[in-house]
């Protein structure tokens, strides 16, 4: 938990034609041998990612991909899982060599990535084989070049100043809930430790919202739920502000006095990672679902379901009992997203706090784009519990 979570860097993704020397180019950024380097085509074939610390711009993950031009079967879903790498995509270096100067393909890759509004920077690489002019490439390709060798690691600190340079700021929200503190804020955390909870430590949100509290000079107190009323009870002044685990919404909304701003750390997480105002839109398709309606359920994560698990167990029953309909209810877990997404009447995502914000704004999108309404976890139970108005009126524009 010491270093930057990976979903909180920036992620900068390689791609090219196969043997462009996009893993050597990776393996000369990082200085480490990360990606096997070879003479053979298609030697990547899953992405590979590499986290480091990329001066000034600190955290960074760098993303080697298979080659654009991958052939056969196989071929196509190594360039397919290529093309996901985008969702989560927030600066691209686009690798190109004077061996081939057919560049119909980069064309293709460049249009969709600037129909995606992620930034490109331009490589051309292997000059240490052949000196080439960038006027031919600057005119059809506009966007930033920088010639290198990868192979001699010769103008690779010039790259490194130009991801610098044109890597997005907003890549990463400033704060979590910073923005709502006031100095020395008193913030009660509600974490409870049940079956679900990891052994030996907290979960990911919990910590960086502790994490964002004490950045922005406010106090947090956290406490499992079974002490909360006791913890209440003891406070001389009420908390300034009080974070749940949204399961257990109903609980604490019960015990904590309406003048007390309530909210969950998946909400925290709604706003942070996405768009909090789309998620809020997305709940109240809830109130419209029917009889035999298919509903995602959508994990940014895998792991080991346990016994009340909130997605394969907690939320269909919530679900299906706020409706009162039968609804046919499918989890999906990972970075895989359904290709028939337009099948479904509502979308349920979690936190993300796995996800880049780019990764969760990408589906956010594409759901948009296919009117399919989308919500997350918390704000989805605090709809069915009645009690979304009063768990997202601290966030300036709700």
């Amino acid at each position: 938990m010491i270093d930057t979570p990976k979903a909180n860097r920036l992620h900068i993704a390689v791609f090219g034609k196969r043997n462009a020397g996009k893993s050597s180019l990776v393996n000369a950024l990082t200085n480490q041998s990360l990606s096997l380097v070879s003479d053979t085509p298609g030697t990547t074939t899953d992405p590979v990612g590499k986290a480091m610390e990329l001066l000034p711009l600190g955290p960074v993950m760098i993303i080697d991909t298979a080659g654009l031009d991958d052939e056969g079967s196989l071929g196509e879903l190594r360039v397919k899982k290529t093309k996901e790498v985008m969702d989560k995509t927030d600066l691209a270096l686009l690798v190109f060599t004077s061996e081939n100067m057919d560049y119909t393909l980069e064309k293709q890759w460049f249009n969709e990535l600037k129909e995606r509004n992620i930034p490109i920077v331009g490589v051309l690489n292997k000059i240490d084989l052949q000196e080439v002019s960038l006027d031919k490439l600057s005119k059809e390709f506009p966007m930033p070049f920088v010639k290198v060798s990868a192979k001699d690691k010769k103008n690779i600190g010039d790259l490194k100043d130009y991801i610098a340079k044109y890597s997005p700021t907003d890549f990463e929200l400033p704060t979590i809930v910073g923005d709502i503190l006031k100095p020395k804020a008193r913030v009660v955390l509600v974490a409870p430790q049940d079956l679900q909870a990891p052994k030996g430590r907290l979960i990911l949100p919990q910590v960086q919202v502790i994490r964002d509290i004490l950045d922005n000079g406010a106090m947090a107190l956290t406490v499992k739920d079974t002490e909360l009323e006791d913890l209440l009870f003891s406070l001389k002044e009420k908390p300034d502000l009080i974070i749940t685990d949204s399961q257990i919404f109903k609980k604490v909304n019960a015990l904590v006095p309406e003048d007390v701003p309530l909210t969950s750390f998946s909400i925290l997480m709604a706003r942070y990672k996405g768009s909090l105002e789309m998620f809020i839109k997305g709940a109240k398709a809830i109130d419209t679902l029917k009889e035999g309606d298919k509903v995602l359920i959508a994990e940014a994560c895998t792991h080991h379901a346990l016994k009340g698990d909130i997605a394969r167990e907690k939320l269909p029953t919530w679900l299906q009992e706020k409706t009162d309909c039968h609804l046919d209810i499918q989890v999906n877990s990972g970075i895989d997203f359904p290709e028939d997404l337009e099948t479904y009447k509502l979308i349920v995502h979690c936190g993300s706090c796995m996800f880049n914000r780019k990764q969760l704004m990408s589906r956010l999108i594409k759901a948009e784009s296919l009117g399919v309404p989308i919500t997350n976890f918390g704000i989805a139970i605090a709809h069915i519990n009645g009690i979304l108005p009063r768990v997202t009126s601290m966030f300036p524009g709700i």
